[in-house]
């Protein structure tokens, strides 16, 4: 089951469960209908031509902006140079189901995902190191706090000697 809609003057051809990137249109709550249905396909082989009765719709899964594009106009021999950018807004929509003609074909259910909890560490917790205080003439003292994933400094050889004795 598939069908073809057009959407920002674009024409795509989408099944339940796709994503498409479409410029972005104007959703009801992450909520996309498409009534603009040019052709559907219910069996393998057999196209037939949509009327109004079709109706595609589909959820907003991600918006965000294209990668730039430059346009540059340039003629020769007039010192005419003109450089400007552009990202086009688009969003990405999974296609969640096409009903037409009293038949509805619907996208499976994704699974949930499960949120990951990071681990906070108390104020003045930290790992892997003491806190140290240093101070410069003229300066206050301050605390120098380590990263928790900073190095460790190597042990002194001297100190080393005098533990295998």
């Amino acid at each position: 089951m598939y069908a073809v809609i057009r959407a920002g003057g674009k024409q795509y051809r989408v099944a339940p469960g796709d994503v498409i990137r479409v410029e972005t249109p104007e959703d009801k709550d992450g909520k996309v209908e498409f009534g603009d249905v040019l052709a559907v396909s219910a069996e393998a082989g057999s196209v037939v031509p949509a009327g109004s009765g079709a109706l595609v719709s589909g959820e907003v899964v991600e918006q965000g902006r294209g990668a730039k594009i430059l346009v540059f106009h340039y003629k020769r021999k007039k010192q005419y140079k003109k450089l400007r950018g552009h990202r086009q807004n688009y969003s990405a929509v999974r296609i969640t189901e096409i009903a037409f003609g009293g038949q509805s074909f619907k996208a499976p259910e994704l699974p949930k995902k499960e949120k990951k909890i990071k681990k906070a560490h108390a104020a003045g917790e930290h790992e892997g190191g003491e806190v140290k205080t240093s101070a410069r003439p003229g300066k206050k003292a301050t605390k120098a706090v380590p990263h928790a994933h900073a190095k460790k400094a190597a042990p002194k050889k001297a100190a080393a000697k005098k533990k295998k004795k």
